[in-house]
């Protein structure tokens, strides 16, 4: 069959005259197969996001199992006062005793809150810290050799064998060395399973699927605060233990039922791979016989776009963008976005523990404030500007942050209020960046460029734990830098141009043709605009 198949299209790579004026784009090619996305389809891209609801969990796990618990005095110790003490460590060690078990916290359990605010904070700053490094290691694989579907299923698997490991941790050395591995694991798959679950589907699904991914990953949050909560009497090695098992077998699924993107195929030149995954996705939605034979030339032609992207190593990806001045700048301000966005976003949560006395209804309140901004983010992608709806969600996250620290600590629900609508604007605009970051870049270099905006949001991370600590004696140290941090995030997204409504490119000189299509027509109104004056 493969033989015919050639045999009939042959002429087609012979002649150069048989070339149709217009070659399709890859676009074009999935579009045609995937446009009437089906329930099955559909089903298997959700499989997919899912993966974000164990990215949540392991992002936010610290919150709980690195609290700084609260103590007390032994009743009937003259010799305590807890209103003097700010800390336990200058008091002998029988007239005091912990809230909780001190197994419930590493912080106590490993007596972490005599050793100052870098060792207290050091777990923190390793996990965002191998969430970095992973990501500039790993981010151009899932775009050159493994693909997303196989670093997806990497990622996870060890992800959650990092996990259980650091369940059997013996100390805060060892166990900020599998913290760190823990990130460097997870790094890619958010990328992954956002840009795998998008490229699956047709246009019209796409910011459903966004808008799942963007759910996923709150329900794992919001699961965090009743997982914690069953355990609070337990050992915080039992959330990670529990926490990470469901991942391993969610990843041995994913292996055996997920497909791998069309789009990363083709581009990759594994056409006839391409082609058997886009016809049993054309099948399942009911395409004609003529279609599949449409995309069977298709795939033939598509191989008069460009291959220098296809083979040129794992730094092939920042080579091509350092060619194209637009790439590199359009680059270099969706990171400086992402940077400030990403400071906001991971230290929010982690100073949730100065605004109320019940942790778990603090973080509680904040992972539901990820629902209605999943909402919005969705309404945003689908109906409103990307450039326009960043920079107004960082202004007004900016505000509301710099609010908490005029806020006097005393009025702990008015602080609380100005933080949950904070952090609020701030996870609007980090899902809107995340979507904005996919549309700037071709399909050559998408997974790439994602992979490197959400690392400079990890770069926030590991600045926010440290903003953190120092925001416990003064909160400009934290709040007022996170409103500062945010407001700057939203001068960079200024610069970016808009991308609502366009279809993605597949190569970078499809993507240099539409911005000169896109010049050309902007020129041509105001010349009519003139006319009419």
């Amino acid at each position: 069959m493969a033989d015919d198949d050639t045999a009939t299209t042959a002429p087609l790579l012979t002649s150069h005259k048989a070339k149709p004026a217009e070659v399709p784009s890859i676009d074009d090619i999935v579009e045609t197969c995937v446009s009437g996305t089906g329930a099955m389809q559909l089903l298997k891209a959700f499989l997919v996001v899912f993966a974000r609801a164990f990215d949540g969990q392991l992002l936010f796990i610290s919150v709980f199992t690195e609290a700084e618990p609260r103590w007390h005095c032994v009743a009937g110790d003259s010799s305590c006062s807890r209103s003097a003490a700010a800390t336990p460590c200058a008091l002998p060690p029988d007239t005091w005793a912990w809230d909780r078990p001190a197994e419930a916290s590493v912080v106590s359990e490993w007596a972490l809150i005599c050793a100052g605010p870098a060792v207290v904070s050091l777990p923190a700053s390793s996990f965002f810290a191998g969430c970095l490094a992973g990501g500039f290691l790993l981010t151009m694989l899932a775009d050159s050799l493994l693909g997303r579907k196989k670093m997806l299923v990497a990622a996870l698997a060890s992800m959650s064998i990092a996990g259980v490991l650091t369940a059997f941790a013996p100390n805060v050395w060892a166990y900020a060395a599998l913290r760190f591995a823990s990130g460097f694991a997870r790094s890619m798959v958010g990328t992954c399973a956002l840009v795998l679950s998008t490229e699956l589907v047709g246009k019209r699904w796409r910011n459903t699927a966004s808008f799942a991914a963007f759910s996923c990953f709150t329900l794992g949050f919001l699961s965090l605060p009743a997982v914690a909560y069953a355990f609070r009497e337990a050992s915080w090695r039992s959330m990670y233990f529990w926490t990470s098992l469901p991942c391993l077998f969610y990843a041995v699924l994913l292996y055996f039922l997920a497909q791998e993107s069309p789009r990363w195929l083709l581009v990759r030149g594994r056409t006839q791979e391409a082609v058997e995954t886009l016809q049993q996705i054309a099948s399942r939605n009911g395409a004609t016989a003529s279609s599949l034979s449409m995309l069977q030339n298709a795939c033939v032609f598509s191989m008069y776009e460009d291959s220098g992207t296809r083979g040129g190593g794992l730094f092939a990806t920042l080579q091509a963008m350092l060619e194209r001045r637009w790439a590199i700048r359009r680059l270099a301000a969706v990171m400086a976005a992402g940077f400030g966005v990403g400071i906001v976003y991971f230290g929010m949560p982690l100073s949730v523990g100065s605004m109320g006395p019940d942790l778990y209804l603090s973080v509680t309140y904040n992972a539901l404030s990820e629902l209605p901004s999943a909402v919005l983010s969705w309404f945003v992608i689908a109906r409103a500007n990307r450039r326009g709806s960043v920079v107004a969600l960082a202004t007004a996250a900016g505000a509301c942050s710099l609010a908490c620290v005029a806020i006097p600590r005393g009025a702990g629900a008015a602080r609380m209020a100005a933080e949950l609508l904070s952090f609020f604007a701030t996870s609007t605009a980090y899902n809107v960046i995340l979507i904005y970051a996919i549309e700037l870049f071709p399909t050559s270099l998408r997974n790439s460029a994602l992979g490197l905006v959400r690392q400079a949001m990890v770069l926030g991370g590991v600045v926010a734990p440290v903003l953190v600590a120092l925001g416990r004696e003064r909160s400009f140290w934290s709040f007022g830098v996170f409103g500062l941090a945010i407001w700057c995030s939203g001068l960079f997204a200024a610069c970016l141009p808009e991308t609502r409504g366009r279809s993605l490119s597949d190569t970078m000189e499809e993507e240099e043709r539409k911005q000169a299509a896109g010049s050309s027509a902007a020129v041509a109104k105001n010349g009519d605009d003139s006319h009419l004056v």
